[in-house]
């Protein structure tokens, strides 16, 4: 396959951007955004506003441009935007000879509202689970008190018994 056949057409190029579920987010070197793609208007709530000529930072609340660009590679990160309510995964890397880095987001708000989930419901279940324990021991606590008092009720009329009896002769 020569290089001519694997050139992706400008305007497939430009389809996928414009249809891809995930964040696309191009900036300079000075991590100015110089293209979005409509799901990262989506994901990070920005409507038709003109993002073009902006810092990034201003809008992904989160440094990670920054660190890739200084790194002067690529970078995975994973972070949440309390703001607009949305966690997400991005992969940074330059694009070879423009100058420009490329993040490509993808939104995992809906898992880590899940891990959340189960994390708030795991505790929930340990502390249910220690306020069962607690009760229990209270339980067999009052238990061994009553069983201690009837003990003791019984072997003083024993007592007594056995006294009565010995105080006959028998």
């Amino acid at each position: 396959m020569s290089a001519a056949d694997s050139d992706l057409p400008a305007a497939h190029a430009s389809a996928i951007l414009e249809h891809t579920p995930n964040g696309v987010l191009v900036v300079d070197a000075g991590a100015v955004i110089r293209f979005a793609n409509p799901a990262f208007r989506e994901m990070f709530h920005c409507g038709k506003e003109e993002l073009t000529g902006r810092p990034a930072r201003e809008f992904i609340h989160s440094d990670c441009f920054e660190r890739a660009i200084a790194g002067g590679g690529s970078l995975m990160v994973k972070e949440t935007v309390h703001e607009h309510d949305v966690s997400f995964r991005v992969g940074l890397f330059p694009i070879e000879g423009e100058g420009l880095y490329c993040g490509i987001f993808i939104d995992i708000s809906d898992e880590e509202r899940e891990r959340k989930h189960f994390h708030d419901l795991r505790a929930q279940t340990l502390q249910r689970a220690q306020d069962v324990i607690s009760r229990q021991m209270k339980t067999a606590q009052e238990i061994a008190r009553l069983l201690g008092e009837s003990t003791a009720d019984t072997k003083v009329m024993l007592v007594r018994l056995m006294s009565l009896f010995q105080e006959e002769g028998y």
